[in-house]
């Protein structure tokens, strides 16, 4: 966790504001709109990625749907993972967690701004109400973050399985999926390197109900994983 102290002591006299305001915000959500609230988060994430010399490059922002309701689905590294496309995506999105991250302190407050849900894997009566709540918030026209590995993986690069269940809330929806390829996002707090680091996050062309409305989630979940793993193979460094 060497960068995360590396980006506190790059902004020690932004810090205590910055942590103030995002305090705030975070127990007066309803006070602000998503955008306010969004830009807010930027502003922090920007401040803390320039300090952590971490360069976000963002590839594909054109096929970020013009219209809200969509769901990201990226491959899921690690604790960096959201502040990442938070940095390369300009639109306000929410997101689904696993429960274990909904008190890790900064990471609880950015969640509580983006009005997330945390889910209980081991619960299938919670897993169903956070789904049903997503899909009506997805109609009605925010925008989501699904991991579909269910946890981070272990291996770099390499994705995990991605789980056909993560795809209910999308197909309920109706909505667009917008596969989300993280290259070495990893390195960032999972590595003891304090190194200059790029992070490249690649949006790839949003999938569209009429395409996967006759597949299984099972289906859907193989064509997003392949999809992603094409663009890590194409763009990553080795």
């Amino acid at each position: 966790m060497k960068r995360i102290l590396l980006m506190v002591l790059k902004n020690l006299f932004y810090v205590p504001y910055g942590w103030f305001r995002l305090l705030y915000y975070s127990s007066h959500v309803d006070q602000y709109t998503e955008e306010e609230r969004y830009a807010m988060i930027r502003d922090i994430d920007h401040r803390a990625n320039k300090g952590g010399r971490i360069t976000i490059e963002a590839h594909g922002t054109e096929n970020i749907p013009r219209e809200n309701g969509f769901i990201f689905y990226p491959n899921h590294q690690g604790l960096y993972d959201v502040l990442a496309i938070v940095e390369a995506c300009p639109r306000p999105f929410s997101v689904v967690m696993k429960k274990e991250l909904q008190d890790i302190p900064f990471l609880k407050q950015v969640f509580a701004c983006m009005k997330a849900y945390a889910i209980d894997r081991e619960d299938i009566k919670q897993s169903m109400k956070v789904i049903i709540q997503v899909t009506k918030e997805v109609k009605e026209g925010r925008n989501y973050l699904i991991f579909a590995e269910g946890t981070r993986s272990k291996k770099g690069n390499c994705l995990l399985d991605f789980k056909g269940g993560s795809f209910k809330a999308a197909t309920k929806a109706k909505c667009p999926i917008v596969p989300v390829a993280l290259i070495d996002s990893y390195k960032s707090f999972d590595t003891n390197s304090i190194e200059p680091l790029t992070v490249q996050v690649h949006f790839l062309p949003p999938i569209s109900y009429e395409e996967y409305q006759e597949m299984k989630t099972t289906e859907i979940a193989k064509e997003v994983k392949s999809r992603i793993e094409a663009t890590i193979e194409k763009y990553e460094k080795r």
